[in-house]
């Protein structure tokens, strides 16, 4: 490498990497407005994954960060219009935030969802009566990437923000405070949970070894 050059890549090279990573950026939002648009465009429902990361499903948009950060409002008016969401899924992803962070959410999310709109949420269940499953789950348990995990909600919890957000919901997977399972009805093309009762390949000869607690969500309206 030329003298000069090695002198200068110091300083030279976190101008390069901020430039690759706006690209980046802007590349990954432009992906997500195409999703968007096409959706928009085509009259579809409105359907966005939170926290995508490698996942994708037909219909939906799939994000994640840092092009769409559910914390940052400019992000969500960049990529969104007012009401026009119909349909949010975030399966373990709120367990990395605080819980002031998920009434962040619930509070720039009900900006952006049409009068219809449903988020459903997934979470590592706190009630779950196995011992094995709590210590991987639980904030700095042994389980992959719990060593990131800022909470975990119980079906009571859970209830408890949506209440004090203005939300209605419904419960749809969990286990109660004494250990006993319920499940509601629910349909993947609303949000498709693979760490669910019916869906985890965990999940063998009637019992539950890893399940969520599912639950999905709205804005109360006024006056309700």
């Amino acid at each position: 490498m030329n003298p000069v050059k090695r002198l200068l890549r110091p300083l030279y090279a976190p101008l390069v990497r901020k430039y690759r990573n706006h690209a980046k950026l802007k590349n990954q939002q432009g992906l997500i407005r195409a999703g968007v648009n096409e959706c928009t465009g085509s009259g579809k429902p409105l359907k966005v994954i939170i926290g995508a990361g490698d996942t994708r499903y037909e219909n939906w948009v799939a994000t994640d960060i840092p092009a769409f950060h559910v914390l940052k409002h400019e992000h969500w008016a960049l990529l969104f219009q007012p009401a026009s969401i119909n349909r949010m899924l975030a399966e373990h992803v709120f367990e990395h935030l605080t819980v002031d962070e998920l009434g962040q959410f619930l509070r720039l999310a009900r900006l952006y969802m049409s009068k219809d709109g449903r988020i459903r949420l997934a979470v590592p269940d706190g009630n779950h009566p196995d011992a094995n499953y709590i210590e991987h789950v639980r904030p700095g348990g042994i389980g992959e990437g719990a060593d990131d995990h800022k909470v975990l909600y119980t079906s009571e919890k859970m209830a408890s923000v949506l209440q004090e957000c203005g939300y209605e919901f419904q419960l749809l997977e969990y286990f109660d405070a004494s250990g006993e399972f319920h499940r509601e009805p629910w349909y993947a093309e609303d949000g498709f949970i693979g760490r669910s009762a019916a869906h985890d390949e965990r999940n063998v000869g009637g019992k539950l070894i890893y399940t969520s607690l599912i639950v999905d969500c709205w804005p109360r309206q006024f006056g309700e």
